[in-house]
């Protein structure tokens, strides 16, 4: 058992290497010797990372911000269905049970204020749909 384990371990460490190193020998850039080519390196690596830049950052918003953002909404989301949510409710169904008379006592009065106001809104309708220009000549007069 012991021998499978240190086999796979030996395994993954020679696979890991062999992909590694490849990129080591890419990765090794030559100094520039005059200021000419450092310039032209630097334009180079200026155009480069400007024409790669929006594409990083897309993919990085894929594939790093969003599931983060995700996870986020969903732990937070489930902790209020299971905390705050029902607490809420317990709260509301007091209330209710407190109000929830009264309120109907009342509803007939509340009824007449509203059929009261919507009578006042209508004489005051007229007045609010005159034009601009109605309402500047009334004003020269």
């Amino acid at each position: 058992m012991k021998k499978t384990k240190f086999t796979k371990t030996i395994i993954i460490f020679l696979l890991t290497l062999g992909l590694l190193l490849p990129g080591f020998s890419l990765a090794q850039i030559e100094a520039p010797e005059t200021i000419e080519e450092a310039k032209e390196l630097g334009e180079e690596f200026f155009q480069k990372s400007k024409e790669q830049l929006p594409q990083i950052i897309g993919r990085l918003w894929k594939e790093e911000v969003l599931p983060i953002w995700r996870k986020m909404y969903e732990i937070w989301s489930n902790w209020w269905d299971f905390s705050i949510q029902p607490w809420l409710q317990n709260i509301w169904q007091r209330v209710m049970a407190l109000f929830g008379q009264e309120i109907e006592k009342r509803k007939p009065q509340i009824e007449e204020e509203l059929e009261k106001e919507k009578e006042e809104l209508k004489e005051e309708l007229p007045d609010v749909t005159k034009s601009l220009w109605e309402r500047f000549k009334e004003l020269i007069k």
